[in-house]
């Protein structure tokens, strides 16, 4: 294992990365935690660590950086007991290095149990700093939370945003110019149905549809089926089809699973409940619960459910003509989420699509258009209703194209554009 180590190591110092477009993360080089990336997987993990690495080639030697991907296939099987191999390989290509910071990238460490054990023992007794990362949220919920408290400071990874999609595209953004507002109109119509992964960009539709798939499949198979030795498959798949059509929708899940049981499906709620978990924490999905004072309240409402991506949606809704509006409202939530997980659905009389706390606090429907004045007016009374309750004088009405303010006893309510409202504070 030592022998691959170097080889593996030599060969990380001698790659040359390219161009990597800069996404909107603010990752230290140089703390005295260990930083921690997790998301889904291809959500551009990989690549933030490259981009990291690349900057710091231009100020230190290659030789004091190290990079190791766990999922390399010259690893395997590989256990807890052979990591201690790694810093060996290490020392043994450079013993000079003994005395000088280095950095080691750790992509994928949580594939290996009992990692954290490693990355602690390093943290604590080596000038190493350390950059780790995993496609699942129990990598932050369970094994840092636990073994790692107060070393690591953490980072959630997603598909590109709308923003850095642009950039990808290399379309200007300028909210004030037409030529670039027309570029950016364009660029939107595609992205909110494919969605941010990457990898897609600028593939042929049947291609990036197929990518998609292996991307789910992946999750399914080694995310979860794997790792909690899932043995229904069929039940599995059928409730991811229901979550990605059914996003923006409230589920039941007591409801959900009676279907399930009508169905035939040999099932109990627990395991339907686990399963949706497991979704979750390979960040496939998110579960939003009602805004309500008790944690105990919460739990007795229905919740809403989001997909870490719109393209995700395409692959089982051929219909997405007729259903814009569930895809605006993931875009929402998605935007939302990059800056807090702390996001709830507000229901009195009206539903409130999405309240969110960061520096202010938010409130906002979505609603692909407002053409009916009947659909406009329950947009607004549910807006003033959730204003009233949260003691806001502003909120928010995200639609395709229109844009306007409203006035009413004393409280404002903006109605935007999405494709603005993703850009501003961009430019």
């Amino acid at each position: 294992m030592k022998e691959i180590f170097k080889q593996l190591i030599v060969d990380s110092q001698q790659r040359e990365f390219g161009d990597i477009v800069q996404r909107d993360y603010q990752i230290p080089l140089d703390t005295k935690k260990i930083v921690s990336l997790i998301g889904i997987r291809r959500s551009g993990k990989t690549w933030l660590l490259y981009d990291l690495i690349k900057k710091l080639r231009e100020r230190i030697p290659p030789q004091n950086i190290v990079y190791i991907n766990f999922e390399d296939d010259r690893l395997y099987p590989i256990s807890l007991k052979d990591l201690d191999a790694l810093v060996q390989a290490y020392y043994e290509l450079y013993p000079d290095k003994r005395d000088e910071k280095v950095y080691f990238f750790l992509d994928e460490i949580q594939t290996i149990t009992g990692w954290e054990r490693f990355v602690r023992r390093l943290y604590d007794t080596l000038n190493i700093q350390l950059f780790i990362t995993g496609s699942s949220s129990k990598l932050l919920a369970g094994e840092i939370a636990t073994a790692l408290r107060g070393r690591t400071i953490t980072y959630e990874v997603f598909p590109f945003s709308f923003a850095e999609y642009l950039r990808y595209r290399n379309i200007e953004i300028n909210l004030y110019a037409s030529k670039s507002q027309s570029y950016i109109k364009n660029a939107f119509a595609t992205y909110l149905v494919e969605g941010g992964f990457a990898e897609i960009f600028d593939e042929p539709p049947d291609l990036k549809r197929r990518i998609l798939q292996d991307y789910l499949d992946l999750i399914i198979y080694r995310d979860i089926v794997e790792r909690y030795r899932i043995k229904n498959h069929t039940l599995l798949k059928h409730l991811i089809k229901y979550l990605f059509v059914n996003i923006g929708t409230l589920v039941s899940f007591t409801k959900l699973y009676n279907d399930y049981k009508s169905m035939g499906y040999r099932v109990s709620k627990e395991t339907l409940l686990e399963y949706v978990g497991y979704l979750e924490e390979a960040y496939a999905i998110f579960s939003v619960p009602i805004f309500r004072n008790s944690v105990k309240e919460e739990q007795r409402h229905p919740k809403k459910i989001y997909a870490i991506d719109n393209g995700f949606k395409s692959l089982f809704d051929a219909f997405l003509s007729q259903d814009y509006s569930k895809l605006y409202e993931n875009l929402a939530f998605l935007h939302l989420r990059r800056q807090t997980s702390q996001i709830y659905y507000f229901k009195g009389k009206q539903e409130v699509d999405l309240y969110a706390s960061l520096q202010h606090k938010i409130l906002l429907n979505v609603s692909y258009q407002i053409d009916d004045s009947r659909t406009l007016q329950r947009e607004i009374e549910g807006l003033m209703e959730g204003m009233e309750w949260f003691g806001l004088d502003r909120s928010y009405l995200i639609t395709a194209d229109e844009e306007r303010i409203i006035e009413k006893d004393g409280r404002t309510i903006e109605i935007k554009p999405m494709w603005k409202w993703l850009l501003e504070g961009v430019e």
